[in-house]
């Protein structure tokens, strides 16, 4: 023999080079069996159909049944100018209607149409309760009108209307065509002429608001005031306001029959 080592069998036919039989699964990896493929399809209907079911209670419990229905109607806010009354019959909500059927925004809506009511604001509390609470205007001018006063909110909204002039609350003067007419018609041009007069009074340090005895106002930019002493403050429109603040409360400390502040860098006084 020559000595030289006999050649190496060949791979055994049909296995790979790891040594394991072609086609062989690997170590750790188990196929899912028939039984296995129909127990994951029975769960995924299963909470498939648990979820249906869950989704059509919570709906029957909040439309169809008679555990979520509206009990009651709770009201804040009310007083002698509203009353709870008046606030549920503009709300309109029957007893027995689901909760979740109540439409809060056209509840409010309805209840702010009430001319008293600044603000309405509506709630749901489960699980039979309706909460509405409202925010009455509060008057700020007393207007002079056939017969008596209108008493106007900041936004020129008549409040109410009172056979005298209440203390401590400011005249507003009308312009000439919408003096003294005293109906709806005539306190309709009212709202600018309010909006920058209860501006302004917001805008004073809390002392001279005090003694303001008339606001007067042709236009919205010629804002004056007539303390209860008679002295006038020119206040002008309402830019730089907070300046104009500022500056009237330095003015003041001399005594003077009137104080210019519409324009703050030039304001003055006469008298």
């Amino acid at each position: 023999m020559s000595g030289r080592p006999a050649p190496r069998p060949p791979a055994a036919a049909g296995r790979m080079a790891t040594g394991r039989p072609a086609g062989a699964a690997r170590p750790g990896i188990r196929r899912p069996g028939p039984g296995r493929t129909r127990r994951v399809r029975w769960k995924t209907v299963f909470f498939g159909l648990a979820a249906v079911m869950i989704v059509a209670g919570v709906a029957w419990a909040l439309l169809g049944s008679r555990l979520l229905i509206v009990r009651s109607v709770q009201v804040t806010g009310a007083g002698q100018q509203v009353s709870r009354a008046q606030v549920l019959a503009a709300a309109r909500i029957p007893a027995g209607l689901p909760l979740i059927r109540v439409n809060t925004a056209a509840v409010s809506q309805r209840v702010e149409g009430i001319r008293q009511v600044e603000s309405a604001q509506v709630s749901r509390n489960w699980p039979s309760t309706v909460v509405i609470s409202v925010r009455l205007r509060t008057p700020v001018f007393a207007v002079a009108v056939n017969g008596g006063y209108a008493l106007v909110d900041g936004e020129g909204v008549n409040v109410r209307d009172s056979p005298r002039r209440p203390p401590g609350l400011p005249l507003l003067q009308l312009t000439a065509g919408a003096a003294g007419t005293g109906g709806a018609a005539g306190l309709s041009s009212l709202r600018p002429v309010a909006s920058a007069g209860a501006a302004v009074l917001r805008e004073l340090p809390p002392r001279i608001a005090r003694r303001v005895a008339v606001v007067s106002a042709p236009t919205p930019s010629e804002v004056s005031l007539r303390l209860a002493n008679g002295a006038v403050i020119v206040w002008g429109d309402a830019s730089r306001s907070a300046e104009k603040a500022r500056e009237l409360a330095l003015l003041m400390r001399t005594h003077a029959h009137l104080y210019d502040v519409s324009a703050p860098d030039t304001a003055v006084t006469q008298g």
